[in-house]
């Protein structure tokens, strides 16, 4: 478990600290993995976009994913590299945009690419596959291979297609059909893919392994991974692509928040409740929708503990009018009281990509702590919820 380098009671609440160090390090992992395989791996933007880090990660990665116009144009203009982007579906206005920024483009199906093919005749372009295979169990909201998805054509969807439309300027097959999981998921699934397209891919000259892939958490099966791609590259001759999000940014960074109140749950026989600055429905929903438990460390570094596991048990609750709005029970060492100081751990991903004002609640800052110091990147005010409502 990776702890803050910095001073907690050092910074505004709440607030996201981005680590350089680790960031650094998952980086250099993942460049690991392209130098001995060949291999291309994008930052999909989708869960990491802090533009700031972008100069650092564009020296280990080849460029970013993108999920439409505007993560696509973030890409071109802050990190550089290659541009892909997918999208369920183009609209004709941001298509002839897309153009502007994007290198690769990945269509839903082959029909949708043969109503823009004339737009993107200068592209590579590729379809989305879905084998719907899943690999998964109990996060169905994330899970891209659950019946009746929308997301990539099914073998018998592009099988019609490719006799109605023909596979004319299509090079590439991607499918993305991961959720957090190791390389066997990643394993087993390809091969499900080479069963299903394999009579295809003879024609391609690229096949995008989609996201989804823990590739820098502990214990991760980085062999399997390797001789995933290098099958791929040697049988079919393929330039292989990957496109983590969580894998670039896990463990780097953290959520800051500060205890407002405590309110007693004595009298009713119910656990306290900590009143905190920070909330999950605003600023880190994915505890409310996968939904999980994150690390939560106290200010002298150590890490709660499930209820009643130590002295005192709270229910660690945000400041909105959502009932619901709680992010889980955790006992500590020592009591909870206002103006103590708490670490969520694993909050660089998805947080700042997916959070929002409701209630008019503050977004919170953005620190980047790097060898030479830590420094606040953006504040956010009145502005900014003004211009969101």
């Amino acid at each position: 478990m990776n702890l803050p380098t910095f001073d907690i009671y050092g910074v505004n609440t709440p607030c996201y600290v981005i680590e350089e160090k680790y960031l650094k390090q998952n980086a250099e992992l993942l460049k690991s993995v392209s130098d001995i395989t060949g291999c291309k791996i994008l930052l999909a933007q989708k869960a990491f976009s802090m533009y700031e880090t972008y100069p650092l990660l564009s020296l280990y990665l080849a460029g970013t994913a993108a999920s439409g116009l505007y993560e696509a144009r973030l890409g071109r203009e802050r990190f550089g590299g290659e541009t892909h982007v997918y999208s369920p579906a183009y609209k004709d206005e941001d298509i002839r945009e897309l153009i502007k920024y994007a290198d690769h483009f990945v269509f839903n199906s082959i029909g949708q690419y043969n109503k823009h093919r004339d737009i993107v005749k200068d592209k590579v372009c590729g379809i989305r596959v879905n084998p719907r295979y899943s690999t998964q169990s109990g996060h169905e909201i994330y899970d891209p291979c659950a019946k009746g998805s929308r997301l990539g054509q099914t073998i018998a969807a592009f099988e019609q297609e490719a006799e109605e439309y023909g596979l004319e300027g299509i090079t590439g097959l991607h499918f993305h059909t991961l959720c957090e999981q190791n390389s066997d998921a990643l394993k087993i699934t390809a091969e499900e893919v080479e069963r299903q397209f394999g009579r295809f891919l003879p024609h391609m000259k690229w096949i995008n392994f989609g996201g989804g892939h823990h590739i820098t958490k502990e214990g991760y099966d980085i062999d399997t991974l390797c001789k995933t791609i290098e099958h791929f590259k040697q049988k079919y001759s393929l330039t292989v692509y990957l496109e983590p999000g969580e894998a670039v940014a896990l463990n780097a960074g953290f959520l800051i928040a500060s205890v407002i109140d405590v309110i007693s749950g004595k009298a009713d026989g119910e656990r306290d409740i900590a009143i905190l600055d920070a909330s999950a429905a605003c600023h880190m929903p994915d505890v409310l929708e996968m939904p999980y438990r994150p690390v939560v460390l106290d200010d002298k570094m150590n890490a709660a503990g499930e209820p009643d596991e130590k002295a005192y048990s709270y229910t660690l609750a945000g400041d909105t009018c959502l009932a619901g709005d709680t992010i889980g029970a955790y006992s500590f060492d020592r009591p909870l009281k206002a103006g103590d100081r708490l670490a969520f751990c694993d909050m660089a991903i998805y947080t700042m990509c997916k959070n929002n004002t409701f209630n008019g609640m503050p977004l919170p800052s953005i620190y980047y702590n790097t060898d030479s110091g830590i420094n606040i990147i953006k504040r956010f005010g009145y502005e900014d919820f003004l211009s969101r409502v």
